[in-house]
């Protein structure tokens, strides 16, 4: 079983305006980093559960609903009265999305600390703004610290809330000995890697390797998708050529379709991830690849199930 633990919110994404150069409706849409990751690795089949706590609002009743139609398993979700978080969203020419965060006494920043986990979990999943907004981000932290099988993190970086960079770059650093597998866009990258590496993202990579981390994994746009490991793989595989719509949710698209394939391959602890070589690798960024083209190409973060990929395989 792999646990996702982290924020649901709503993306309120802008529809096309009817009068030049005004503002269209903004249109709801379930989101949130960790919410869309538990959604791919449901719809793809795999055996996951949600950690989080959602609203009784109108729009937590929907998230919660999703998640059920989308096989996640929500034994673990918890209630509250607090809104939920919402996220406006701004689609750029080429589809790229930007955001602005509403989060101020949300639910999803009450959630409690579960206890001991479930001996069935094997794979544990954080990151993104549950990770930075307290004090839900130091309930998650404990998580990430006690779980002894494989822990995946995807920072997910939204500097516009970060309050303090030298802080939150420090914070990082500490959670990577925890960490079996880094995933992260070349963009939230090359901001952790300002301060200590210089802006130099591969030397920012080969430090985290050593500090922890057996992977590390880079999404990088139209330039495909990388991974370096700590003995010394590379492999990088290419997008997929798709008409893309917008690209919000491709990077949790990936990540569950990374959660995915490692849990169906027996890869749930440091130790067998270290087994993963060149060749079955470029199977696992092939395959998240795929799943992202999928996502791209229609508007919102809609992972595919299982029977569109295979479609298009």
């Amino acid at each position: 079983m792999i646990l996702v633990g982290g924020e649901a919110l709503v993306d309120l994404v802008p529809a096309p305006g009817t009068v030049p150069d005004e503002l269209g409706p903004l249109l709801p849409r379930p989101g949130g980093g960790p919410y869309n990751v538990a959604i791919t690795v449901g719809r793809l089949g795999g055996p996951v559960r949600f950690l989080s706590r959602l609203s009784t609002d109108s729009f937590g009743d929907a998230l919660l609903r999703r998640l059920e139609l989308s096989n996640v398993d929500t034994a673990m979700v918890q209630r509250g009265p607090e809104p939920t978080t919402l996220a406006v969203a701004g689609i750029a020419a080429d589809g790229s999305a930007r955001y602005s965060f509403h989060v101020e006494g949300t639910a999803d920043r009450e959630v409690a600390h579960p206890g001991p986990l479930p001996t069935e979990i094997k794979i544990v999943s954080l990151g993104t703004l549950s990770l930075l907004l307290e004090p839900g981000a130091s309930r998650y932290e404990r998580l990430l610290r006690e779980h002894d099988g494989l822990t995946v993190l995807d920072p997910n970086i939204r500097p516009a809330i970060v309050t303090d960079a030298t802080v939150y770059r420090a914070r990082f650093a500490s959670w990577l000995p925890n960490v079996g597998l880094l995933k992260l866009s070349i963009e939230d990258a090359e901001w952790l890697a300002a301060e200590d590496a210089a802006g130099d993202v591969d030397q920012a990579v080969a430090d985290w390797l050593g500090q922890g981390p057996r992977a590390v994994v880079l999404t990088r746009g139209g330039d495909g998708i990388v991974v370096r490991t700590a003995d010394g793989v590379e492999v990088e595989v290419p997008t997929v050529p798709t008409a893309v719509v917008d690209t919000i949710g491709a990077g949790d698209t990936v990540h569950g379709a990374l959660l995915y394939w490692l849990h169906r391959n027996g890869i749930t602890t440091p130790k067998t991830l270290r087994t993963v070589d060149a060749n079955a690798w470029r199977d696992a960024l092939g395959f998240a690849a795929r799943a992202a083209s999928v996502t791209v190409s229609r508007a919102g973060a809609e992972p595919p199930y299982a029977a569109e990929l295979a479609r298009r395989s």
